[in-house]
């Protein structure tokens, strides 16, 4: 006979921080939840910084506000962006500033890591939680249920699954939700450096060649680098030492924040544009990278992923006491919620990735004149500001 876990309301499949951040959402509206993932990583040895950081909006800080997991951060290891300044190939520059836009701050710089082990602690405190350190290879969706095979043979019952489970998600692949991905053909290298220069809080972003250079502020004089480089560049960038690739991120910036000293090594991560075809269906619901993949350029990516997570966590508490958690019903209205926002996003960052990897001096013209328009438009350029603080 097969040994069974305890059922649960909700089972999270994906370890990321999205997925544990639904997995706090749920269990803190008062659910029993399963979630199968592992505890973070400790950064390598001697590593000043993750190489992985987040611009974190207004709205992804209201949500960790929520689950006071924002309270818990390290706020010396937190960049504040109060300025950010866009350069375009042609001189053309875009500036947005907090105090215009009478905002706090636009982002907070965050790392991967930092956040992650918040959760991990917030979680560890949640009577109705159970970690599950092994991989789900088996989802039977029943009227009455949904039952999860375990690697380690144990099973487990639950009345919705929630998909976090990344880019290549499985729990996606079960319920048969089409993929339309578009591979962009560029790495993103990320790396983080201390700057000779102060950052003034300022995010930097260049527009090069059909790449995409932003510097952000990090703590304590360093900056993060996030390099959205044609593929077969990128593998040249990846293969420089330290200093080489300080001297070359030196290059390409002017000097913005002067010399530069390389204090977490490089890495590449693929980037490409996906969309799924549905983000719901019985008993199933995908949040993050398994419903939806955009180019970095905006830094909206992870955002994204939690404002999912609201969604989800404001729609399962507001269902009416007769429906069932997994009622496709109450799911769709999750569905509808998410659907503006994501197809906005995706269009915007798309639609700016192509702009600026059109060749040609006709291209070079429009896309600055445009640039050179938003700069000098205040109420619009607010409305930018407003859409990215989500």
């Amino acid at each position: 006979m097969t040994a069974h876990l305890q059922t649960f309301d909700v089972a999270v499949i994906g370890g990321g921080l999205v997925g544990k951040t639904a997995a706090l959402a749920l269990t803190q509206g008062g659910l029993r939840v399963a979630l199968l993932a592992q505890p973070c990583a400790p950064l390598p040895a001697g590593a000043a910084f993750d190489a992985r950081v987040y611009a974190l909006s207004a709205s992804s800080q209201a949500l960790l506000e929520r689950l006071r997991v924002w309270q818990a951060l390290d706020t010396s290891r937190l960049g504040p962006v109060y300025d950010m300044r866009v350069y375009g190939d042609a001189h053309a520059e875009l500036h947005f500033s907090a105090f215009q836009a009478s905002v706090p701050q636009l982002a907070w710089i965050a790392e991967s890591s930092l956040i992650e082990r918040a959760l991990d602690a917030a979680l560890r405190f949640q009577p109705n939680l159970e970690w599950i350190d092994t991989r789900a290879q088996g989802l039977d969706v029943k009227p009455d249920g949904a039952t999860i095979g375990l690697a380690n043979g144990k099973v487990l019952e639950a009345d919705l699954v929630v998909g976090a489970d990344g880019a290549h998600s499985w729990v996606r692949a079960q319920i048969g939700s089409k993929v339309i991905r578009r591979d962009y053909k560029q790495t993103g290298v990320v790396a983080n450096f201390k700057a000779e220069k102060p950052h003034g809080e300022t995010a930097y972003q260049w527009f090069k060649d059909g790449e995409i250079v932003a510097l952000l502020p990090l703590p304590d004089g360093h900056v993060s680098l996030v390099w959205s480089a044609r593929t077969e560049h990128a593998d040249e960038l990846l293969a420089l030492d330290p200093a080489q690739l300080a001297a070359e991120v030196e290059r390409v910036t002017g000097g913005q924040v002067g010399a530069l000293d390389c204090v977490t090594p490089a890495k590449g991560f693929p980037l490409a544009l996906q969309t799924v075809d549905r983000l719901v269906a019985p008993r199933v619901a995908l949040v993050g990278d398994a419903a939806h993949l955009i180019h970095p350029l905006a830094g909206q990516g992870m955002n994204l992923g939690l404002r999912d997570v609201a969604a989800l966590a404001d729609t399962v508490a507001g269902k009416e006491a007769f429906r069932d958690l997994g009622d496709t019903v109450l799911l769709r209205r999750y569905e509808r919620a998410r659907r503006e926002d994501i197809r906005a996003l995706m269009v915007a960052t798309d639609g700016l990735q192509k702009l600026f990897s059109v060749p040609g001096p006709v291209a070079r013209v429009l896309r600055n004149t445009g640039m050179a328009f938003v700069g000098a438009q205040p109420l619009l350029k607010r409305w930018l500001v407003s859409a990215a603080l989500g």
